[in-house]
């Protein structure tokens, strides 16, 4: 990796995955000892949390889940 110059580095696809880092995470870049380390913040929501939290209360139907999934699955 390296630094823009920004001071940004990009972490690596496969290692998002393989941690559960998600765009829109929130992280802390530590000291400890002599090296960095990133971290998920503290108390952070994760990024699905904050869209159904975002959506919730939003629809404009008055259909039931089950009538919802019947049509969708029909």
């Amino acid at each position: 990796m390296r630094l823009n110059s920004k001071g940004q580095v990009t972490i690596p696809a496969e290692l998002r995955r393989k941690f559960g880092f998600e765009e829109g995470d929130e992280v802390e870049v530590i000291e400890v000892g002599n090296t960095l380390q990133i971290v998920r913040r503290e108390g952070a929501t994760r990024r699905g949390k904050r869209l159904t939290g975002h959506m919730r209360g939003r629809a404009t139907t008055s259909m039931s889940t089950d009538e919802l999934m019947e049509l969708f699955r029909g």
